[in-house]
């Protein structure tokens, strides 16, 4: 017996479709630290260029919330929070 697929409701994220009927985006992680901002956006820069479609970067602290309204900003592609 297999699962039974439920049905989820599509929404878009910065232009990319997640949910519904759209294709499998994505997604990724960064490892650097988000006060980082520069060596982060490289990060992110380097996933887009492979074909990443969204990235998720931590901001454990909230000294960590100004440095990713800057990386959000500056990303080619859209930038999720993991709080």
């Amino acid at each position: 017996m297999g699962r039974a697929k439920r049905k989820t409701r599509e929404i878009t994220v910065g232009g990319v479709r997640i949910g519904g009927g759209a294709p499998v985006a994505v997604q990724s992680m960064t490892k650097t630290p988000t006060t980082d901002v520069n060596a982060t956006l490289a990060q992110i820069r380097r996933l887009s260029e492979a074909g990443c479609e969204l990235v998720r970067v931590a901001v454990p602290q909230r000294k960590a919330v100004a440095d990713f309204s800057r990386i959000a900003a500056a990303a080619p592609m859209p930038v999720i929070a993991d709080v």
